[in-house]
């Protein structure tokens, strides 16, 4: 189940955003944080399934959002939770088009929308 981010899950987060390629620094990781904790149209999700195991971090513009963070806890990748976070993102904002950066491309693109199989 999606979840929108909280404070109180903070450390959690952090975490599962360490887990970008981008996030590996510390400061850039807490400046990623509070961009999702300042910036309005920055929204931060967590996936829930008995705990927290996933994080999915939107920008949401006009006519699309692009997906700027994705992430699984390592012992639960494999088993289709990135592409339930997506598919959820995608039902919560229906009429907007999924758009990615460089860091996130090649995961949507395993994520084939239209398949079952998804490499998380």
């Amino acid at each position: 189940m999606l979840i929108r981010y909280k404070k109180s899950f903070e450390k959690i987060a952090m975490g599962l955003m360490s887990f970008m390629p981008t996030e590996k620094e510390l400061k850039k990781l807490q400046q990623s944080m509070k961009d999702y904790e300042e910036k309005d149209n920055w929204q931060l999700f967590l996936w829930k399934e008995d705990d927290i195991i996933g994080l999915i971090g939107i920008e949401l513009e006009e006519e699309s959002f692009t997906i700027q963070h994705i992430s699984v806890i390592p012992s639960h990748r494999g088993q289709g939770f990135g592409k339930k976070m997506v598919v959820s993102l995608t039902e919560t904002y229906p009429n907007k088009a999924v758009k990615t950066t460089q860091y996130t491309t090649a995961f949507i693109e395993k994520c084939d929308l239209d398949k079952e199989a998804c490499e998380d």
